[in-house]
């Protein structure tokens, strides 16, 4: 993975925190005061492309759909079939 080489007691500090929000409110609150406008529009794309990509969409309908650049949508298919499984997890959990 990765983030290996960033593991440590900080990171798990920030893992913790993000673990104990309890309601969109309380991520909304938190992600506003730990993000950038331009982080939270590059998080939020990734993952809509994401699930584009696992519910089968061509690649030019979830640039169009998304407004990601091929290169994104490239990187997140990368992850999807190389990566730690972190994206899958996520949204097989929301079905």
């Amino acid at each position: 993975m990765q983030i290996d080489r960033l593991r440590g007691k900080e990171l798990d500090d920030l893992f913790e925190g993000i673990m104990k929000l309890e309601n969109l409110d309380d991520c909304y609150h938190f992600f506003d005061d730990l993000c950038t406008t331009n982080e939270l529009v590059s998080l939020k794309q990734r993952f809509q492309v994401a699930k584009r990509i696992k519910e089968g969409q061509t690649y030019q309908k979830v640039q169009d759909e998304t407004g990601a650049s091929s290169a994104t949508v490239s990187r997140v298919k990368r992850c999807l079939d190389y990566g730690s499984d972190g994206y899958h997890r996520i949204i097989d959990r929301m079905e």
